[in-house]
């Protein structure tokens, strides 16, 4: 558990979560194959193939040709999509869909580095229409995502304009650690793939998260942390303390309930006496 607060006369610091299977328990583009069918974006058998390949995904993770087949795939499938209904929809069903796949783990790894003083930015391959309203939702400072070419009828052209993957997603660390003042060598960074190894070796605390083989190999040989994240849990649920509340809800919980002790044995006390009396 994180428990330093940082000394903001040092250079600034971020966490940087990969968000599939780190800080959800799925895929975020597909999970949402089932709302662009019901808005008529894809059809049955589009449905069925993004459900099969979200199976996959689970089952065994993505490795580099895994993950090319499935963005050509998406690229292709999204093609023609009117961008506006895709944020529509993703806005209509963020919470159904996403809120129930926070992992709780991560949720409070978020919270922990924000109360020390750090950035959190979430740096993924899906898109920014679902990866954008996923970061706000779990009140991340900055999005990192891939990007598609929009045409001028407000549509997908098929074309990726930028692709947040492998050695690009470290780029994106080092370029946000220039403009921010980030210092890499203090920072946090937390993936379950191996493609986000470039990543990882960006920071000066790594952790692999849920790892895949090849990530677990490359972090018990680099002492890395490995973390275990498997508690799905609803924001709201946290919030309203069916989960462990945040470490300052307890002790104002805690002051209020010595403060009332102390004015029942006052009470009590003056009662005695006066009843003595």
């Amino acid at each position: 558990m994180l428990r330093v607060v940082e000394n903001h006369s040092l250079p600034r610091t971020a966490a940087f979560f990969d968000l599939d299977k780190t800080v959800i328990a799925k895929s975020s583009t597909l999970t949402f194959g089932k709302s662009f069918y019901q808005g008529g974006l894809i059809n049955r058998r589009a449905a069925l193939r993004t459900a099969y390949t979200q199976f996959v995904f689970l089952a065994g993770g993505a490795d580099h040709d895994q993950m090319e087949r499935m963005r050509q795939y998406l690229s292709a499938l999204c093609r023609g999509w009117n961008v506006q209904q895709v944020k529509e929809i993703v806005a209509e069903t963020l919470h159904d869909l996403i809120d129930p796949i926070i992992y709780d783990e991560a949720a409070s790894l978020i919270e922990e580095h924000h109360t020390a003083g750090r950035d959190v930015v979430i740096v993924s391959t899906s898109g920014a229409e679902v990866v954008e309203p996923i970061g706000e939702l779990l009140g991340a400072d900055r999005v990192v995502a891939t990007r598609m070419v929009v045409g001028d009828d407000g549509c997908f052209t098929g074309e990726v304009e930028y692709y947040a993957y492998g050695p690009t997603k470290a780029e994106a660390v080092r370029e946000l650690a220039e403009s921010e003042g980030y210092d890499l060598s203090r920072c946090y960074a937390y993936s379950d793939s191996v493609t986000d190894l470039p990543m990882l070796e960006c920071v000066g605390h790594p952790h692999a998260v849920n790892p895949d083989r090849a990530l677990r190999r490359e972090a018990l040989a680099r002492g890395w942390p490995i973390l275990d994240f498997h508690r799905p849990v609803r924001l709201k649920q946290r919030i309203r303390g069916f989960s462990v509340p945040p470490r300052p809800a307890l002790a104002v919980a805690a002051a209020i309930g010595a403060a009332a002790a102390t004015a029942g044995l006052v009470w009590y006390a003056n009662r005695r006496r006066s009843t003595v009396a």
